[in-house]
């Protein structure tokens, strides 16, 4: 992705960033802050003597979002544990799965009276099963448990100074791991042989914001930019994007959109929109 995009994209994200209100955190200091939110997302239609075309659909999805974060005077902890798993099933075809991710990331930072603070992070991401294209008639396996699997080690700064609103910037490690599907990590350029792990270094920025647009209505951004350092005018790109609007204490309407450019993945931009109505359970 040229820096043309790339600066496109930054910019909406900024622009959305930027709507928090600007003011200090009120977290508490000295404590460990525990969340645990899971939930499922249902859709179902059912046909029955129906003369006007359709057929039969059912699809789940199983999320949950975990996180462990601490604030003390010095040192600060962030600890996040997110995954999504769903399937669909359309008429007599068999389940097939739609949402399949696992990701981890834990950051510490130390209070050093700067406006920006050093950090340190780790993120895992990885599907949780297999994968699977149906895009012919005979089922192609496209990816699997850390089939691939991307672990990023980043040392840089970070700012988090208002509410709702984060950024870092550092120097990154990634090592990519694979079994089968080793177009994610083969490095032709070396040897003939197609090989099961790469480690890249290069330069990320993690992005995040929240803001509460009612009462009830949570909008979450988060945008994860990669380059290497042999290649700094291409760009790994992924842009999380959720609106969540609660009904009531159990039931919330959603609305996800999932933006990703990578290019061992795929030469074209990705995009993944979920619109769902779901049972949700804060269980502390």
């Amino acid at each position: 992705m040229r820096f043309s995009i790339l600066h496109f994209v930054i910019f909406i994200f900024l622009s959305l960033s930027f709507n928090v209100v600007a003011q200090n955190d009120s977290s508490k200091i000295d404590q460990w802050s525990p969340k645990a939110v899971t939930g499922i997302n249902i859709s179902q239609v059912s046909l029955t003597n129906w003369t006007q075309g359709g057929e039969n659909t059912f699809t789940w999805t199983l999320v949950g979002n975990f996180g462990l974060n601490y604030k003390g005077e010095i040192w600060s902890y962030k600890n996040s544990l997110k995954f999504a798993f769903g399937r669909t099933k359309l008429g007599s075809q068999d389940f097939r799965t739609n949402d399949n991710e696992l990701f981890i990331e834990s950051v510490i930072s130390k209070n050093i009276g700067w406006a920006v603070d050093p950090f340190f992070s780790n993120t895992i991401r990885s599907p949780i099963t297999t994968g699977f294209s149906y895009k012919t008639k005979t089922p192609t396996r496209i990816a699997d448990f850390f089939d691939p699997g991307y672990i990023t080690q980043s040392l840089g700064f970070t700012y988090d100074k208002i509410k709702g609103f984060k950024t870092r910037f550092g120097l990154a490690v990634q090592e990519v791991f694979t079994n089968k599907q080793r177009q994610f990590s083969d490095k032709p350029q070396t040897t003939d042989k197609k090989e099961a792990f790469k480690l890249e270094t290069g330069i990320e920025t993690v992005t995040s914001a929240e803001l509460k647009i009612d009462t009830n209505v949570l909008f979450k951004s988060s945008l994860r930019l990669f380059s290497r350092f042999e290649s700094l005018r291409v760009w790994d790109v992924r842009w999380d994007n959720s609106v969540m609007a609660k009904i009531n204490n159990y039931l919330n309407a959603n609305l996800s959109v999932l933006v990703v450019h990578e290019l061992k993945q795929s030469t074209r931009t990705q995009m993944k929109e979920a619109l769902q109505l779901g049972i949700s359970y804060t269980i502390f």
